[in-house]
């Protein structure tokens, strides 16, 4: 099957000024299976991120501090032994590379993640963004976040005060953390961009674009990309049918005038 190429632009708010041209993506690092909230195996990804060419595949389910759909603890070396064989397969039969990552969840006002440093070395590569249904060790101030949050996404409206906590967070995770990607930065809650993107560059945490949830919105790229932080478009699929879309996500990165160099898993062709 031919390399998956970027469509519909129109609908994600290209226009017509500075695209340049047919694209891919090389790697889809931000994808979800069965052992979080996802739909597919490892596998089944695989064989979608197959089909669209792609060179690298990334694994990254919910860390286990999340309520809802964390990952089972004990479910890592399983799936670490499933990337195993799916990598020899792939050294037979061509296709993608697959890594071992994590969404880690952010909520403790220290920084720390909810997976330890030493379930940390284990993996090949770390995403950490902020979600709802996680509780950390502060779960009464988790819980106003939440509500705070909330209110923001439906309302737009958000106190300075809670602003600046968010923010804190999310710059003291990355500080702490071997935050090699940072999803979906401003989904959820009302953040700082330009003093995210600040620690970004200070650590060389790359800022995500993400592909289902809107974020970085097309304002959150400008303000970010005045830094020298690198972006990197993550598709966020729960479907194996979803793995390498990216087609909303570089449409924002069109629409803020982003030098699409700048986005280290695109290739304009």
């Amino acid at each position: 099957m031919a390399n998956r190429r970027s469509k519909g632009l129109t609908g994600c708010g290209y226009n017509g000024l500075n695209y340049t041209g047919p694209s891919r993506l090389l790697w889809d690092l931000h994808t979800h299976t069965l052992y979080s909230h996802g739909m597919g195996d490892i596998e089944d990804n695989w064989k979608a991120a197959k089909d669209a060419g792609m060179e690298v595949l990334g694994i990254a389910d919910h860390g286990p501090g999340h309520i809802g759909f964390g990952i089972s603890r004990k479910h890592l070396p399983e799936m670490r032994a499933k990337i195993e064989a799916v990598n020899a397969r792939a050294q037979q039969e061509g296709g993608p590379r697959v890594q071992l990552g994590v969404e880690a969840n952010i909520i403790n006002p220290d920084g720390e993640l909810d997976m330890t440093p030493a379930e940390l070395a284990q993996l090949d590569f770390v995403i950490a963004g902020y979600h709802f249904g996680t509780i950390g060790k502060a779960p009464v101030r988790a819980g106003l976040m939440h509500a705070a949050g909330f209110v923001y996404s439906h309302t737009g409206r958000s106190a300075a005060r809670q602003r600046d906590y968010n923010t804190r967070l999310v710059v003291e995770a990355v500080k702490h953390n071997p935050i090699k990607i940072l999803s979906h930065p401003g989904a959820k809650a009302d953040f700082d961009i330009s003093a995210i993107a600040r620690v970004c560059e200070e650590y060389g945490t790359w800022m995500e674009i993400n592909n289902r949830h809107g974020c970085l919105t097309v304002e959150g790229i400008r303000q970010a990309a005045k830094y020298d932080v690198t972006f990197i478009i993550g598709s966020d699929a729960h479907i194996p049918g979803d793995v390498g879309h990216y087609d909303e996500a570089l449409g924002r990165a069109i629409e803020a005038g982003l030098d699409l160099s700048r986005i280290v898993n695109l290739r304009q062709e």
